[in-house]
């Protein structure tokens, strides 16, 4: 079955080619295609397009279309070229001519935006939920550890006194300027395009306003050409933000992968959490957070593969979108699984206690006793000249109790502030809203007329 069949049978090869894995991909759309067709349904019959038998017709039999889809008993089958079809043909084979009127004043085009928005929206609600409890992992982790040293190191060199709680910390802060970022690509997604149909709209007087509340969305796309140049824009943007947790993840397990080798030996994995090697029986090896770090990597490539699949493509639709599902659908799923894995290993990471009390870091506590010269009086220079003299003929001896009291610092580390951000980046999202304008669609009791 295809929607746009006008009696001319297609080449079949052209048809399998057109197709691609739409048959595949589109299960993960199949329920936000219903809770779209429903609320299309209610603003059909709110405009007289169909009667209200029709509509109580249409949404009882698109719940059923629900509940088989939640109890995995949903199936593009073969022959039907993706999820919109299928569910039209069950509307149609369930209720006949009423079946058929779900399309009216609808594209293909703004079905699918509409289902990939929704989809989307639901998946980041996932990703931000998941990204905080990591956050309160971290947290957590930085606050147990405050007052153990580790080296710091810039340009791979020893540099100066850093502690774990404060290198945990670092990594949840991170991950509060990965929500901004989300939070910036949920509201370019939590847009209503429905009414925008092919593109330039309908002839129908269709009230977009009320599946715009009716779907959850705190606004719409008003300008319909707009609506439409969204499709790829949304991706690539929420891609972005997808990789720039990836990063972030990526970039802590690089860093697990170094601290845990034996010429640091900072941290060590239980074994559980390594594998061995085929020949080598000494082995134990951070595969966990190496595929981190690449997955992290290729999620931050999404946005690029996206941005050349949309280049130069003018205003309207092109069949170019479509590779993008491909790619961004599972994408989502990717970084879920990487967070959770984080999460669940990072809290058993052993720390080595008392690293800087070894003689190879005593250049460490170098800028230490620059500034406990510069409080009395001498000047920073000359300070700075003074114990580099000493480094280079030997006669430098550290003291090793850092004192630093600033905001964010080693010795204050202000977890408390880091939470506050997260907290407000998390309270700008407004889940329930959305929440709970899904539940109402799936509530007889809440039509509105």
């Amino acid at each position: 079955m295809k929607l746009w069949d006008k009696g001319i049978d297609a080449d079949k090869l052209v048809g399998e080619f057109t197709a691609g894995k739409d048959r595949e991909i589109d299960l993960q759309l199949a329920t936000w295609d219903v809770l779209g067709s429903i609320a299309h349904a209610r603003m059909l019959q709110s405009i007289g397009l169909i009667t209200n038998d029709e509509l109580s017709s249409l949404e009882g039999e698109l719940k059923n279309i629900h509940r088989k889809i939640k109890g995995g008993e949903f199936a593009i089958l073969d022959g039907v070229e993706d999820v919109h079809s299928q569910v039209e043909l069950m509307l149609t084979e369930a209720l006949g001519e009423t079946g058929k009127k779900i399309h009216t004043a609808r594209s293909r085009n703004d079905q699918v935006l509409l289902d990939m928005k929704l989809f989307a929206r639901d998946k980041l609600k996932e990703v931000v939920l998941r990204i905080s409890s990591l956050f309160d992992k971290l947290v957590s982790l930085s606050n147990m550890h405050r007052d153990m040293l580790m080296p710091g190191y810039t340009h791979m060199q020893i540099a100066m006194p850093s502690s774990f709680g404060l290198w945990f910390g670092a990594y949840a802060e991170s991950l509060t300027e990965d929500l901004i970022l989300l939070r910036a690509a949920y509201k370019i997604t939590n847009q209503n395009p429905l009414g925008s149909a092919a593109g330039f709209g309908s002839s129908f007087p269709l009230d977009r306003r009320l599946t715009t509340k009716l779907l959850g969305f705190p606004d719409m796309h008003v300008n319909v050409v707009n609506a439409q140049m969204n499709r790829g824009k949304m991706e690539k943007t929420i891609a972005f933000a997808l990789g720039s947790a990836g990063s972030t993840l990526s970039r802590l397990a690089m860093d697990i992968c170094l601290y845990s080798g034996q010429n640091f030996g900072f941290i060590s994995l239980p074994d559980e959490y390594t594998t061995g090697s085929s020949i080598m029986p000494h082995k134990k090896n951070p595969d966990v957070f190496e595929l981190i770090r690449a997955r992290g990597n290729k999620l931050q490539a999404l946005s690029y593969e996206i941005s050349l699949i949309g280049t130069n493509l003018p205003s309207g639709y092109h069949r170019d979108f479509q590779q993008i599902k491909e790619s961004f659908i599972p994408s989502f799923d990717m970084l879920l699984d990487m967070l959770s894995i984080t999460e669940m290993v990072i809290g058993k990471i052993r720390i080595t206690p008392g690293i800087t009390d070894d003689s190879r870091y005593q250049d460490l506590f170098s800028v230490e006793e620059v500034d406990r010269l510069v409080i009395k009086g001498v000047s920073f220079r000359e300070a700075y000249r003074q114990v580099a003299e000493k480094i280079a003929s030997g006669t430098y001896r550290a003291g090793k109790k850092p004192d630093h009291t600033h905001q964010g610092s080693i010795g204050n580390l202000c977890n408390d502030l880091i939470i506050e951000k997260r907290d407000s980046i998390l309270a700008d999202f407004d889940f329930e809203k959305t929440e709970n304008a899904i539940e109402n669609l799936l509530d007889l009791n809440t039509r509105q007329k």
